[in-house]
């Protein structure tokens, strides 16, 4: 399983990006697609991560500007980001956790990162 992230790039703060990251290889029915992100001398952090039901979850920074979605049939997670600020500048990862099945452990996958730079 591969993950390739892109989207990444500089936006002035108030803009928009949208982050992809494509999923080569199977995903298995419990699976959960997420983004990270980790800022210079930070710790990496959950941005937003969407289940394979559909639900989703958001940190709290984010709320209300960030949209995550999935395309289960091109194997693509999406994050849109709007209202973008200084402090969202990071690199962030995209992330895959998944079982084969209820007696499996969770197996996480992480994509090569994807800088975003918002300045002006």
């Amino acid at each position: 399983v591969q993950l390739q992230a892109s989207g990444g790039g500089l936006v002035q703060p108030g803009g928009s990006l949208r982050l992809s990251c494509v999923v080569s290889g199977s995903i298995f029915g419990m699976n959960v697609m997420g983004w990270y992100r980790q800022a210079p001398g930070k710790q990496r952090d959950l941005v937003a991560r969407i289940f394979s039901g559909g639900a989703t979850e958001y940190a709290d920074s984010v709320k209300g500007r960030f949209t995550i979605s999935r395309d289960n049939a091109k194997n693509t997670v999406y994050l849109q980001m709007n209202s973008l600020k200084p402090e969202d500048t990071a690199v962030y990862y995209c992330n895959l956790r998944m079982k084969r099945g209820a007696r499996f452990a969770w197996e996480d996958y992480w994509g090569q990162g994807t800088l975003v730079t918002v300045s002006s």
